[in-house]
């Protein structure tokens, strides 16, 4: 009967620190954690970590968030681990799936964290179609035809390389091998 961490941050840039100290100070005896979007349904190290657990343990979390994004998943998870005889303890919430209401706070807690993930992906779509009314589109501007004309000149030369010319033309190495790679197949 063993505690077991997770740790998950979205993105790269982020640091885990915070939560493995949360987690070693609530007893864990290992910890796996990993940098992946919440919303992929690929987290390797939450597999392993699964895996790794045993009928008795406890998986233990800092926030609700860092074990999904979605109702669905969060049910789904939670259904797995009460199949395989494993609790869950959520730090932040002070919550544990040991008892009843717990049980009860986790399903309430899964459906707010799904409407909130609604609720962003919504005022999203609404920006976007805003700024589309008023003639902006999403995304990263385009490359001008002029800058092309630029890029394919210099990169005939063969006397810059793929990163001189992207320099020299402002733009990203894989914007140049872009644009080189439009003309040829002109």
């Amino acid at each position: 009967m063993s505690k077991i961490g997770y740790a998950r941050v979205s993105t790269r840039h982020q640091n885990l620190t915070s939560q493995l100290d949360m987690l070693e100070n609530a007893g864990c005896i290992k910890i796996f954690s990993e940098k992946v979007s919440g919303r992929k349904t690929d987290r390797t190290e939450l597999e392993n970590c699964l895996d790794y657990m045993r009928d008795g343990d406890t998986l233990v979390i800092t926030k609700l968030d860092r074990l999904g994004r979605t109702t669905k998943q969060l049910i789904e998870l939670s259904t797995e681990l009460e199949k395989s005889g494993i609790d869950l303890e959520i730090i932040n919430m002070n919550i544990t799936t040991k008892d009843p209401m717990g049980k009860m706070f986790f399903t309430m807690m899964s459906a707010f964290a799904e409407l909130e993930a609604n609720l962003m992906s919504e005022r999203t779509k609404k920006g976007l179609e805003s700024a589309r009314a008023r003639g902006r589109n999403g995304g990263r501007p385009g490359v001008s035809e002029d800058k092309k004309a630029m890029i394919r000149s210099l990169y005939e030369t063969q006397q810059y390389t793929g990163s001189k010319i992207a320099e020299m033309a402002g733009v990203s190495r894989a914007t140049v091998y872009k644009v080189v790679n439009e003309s040829k197949e002109q």
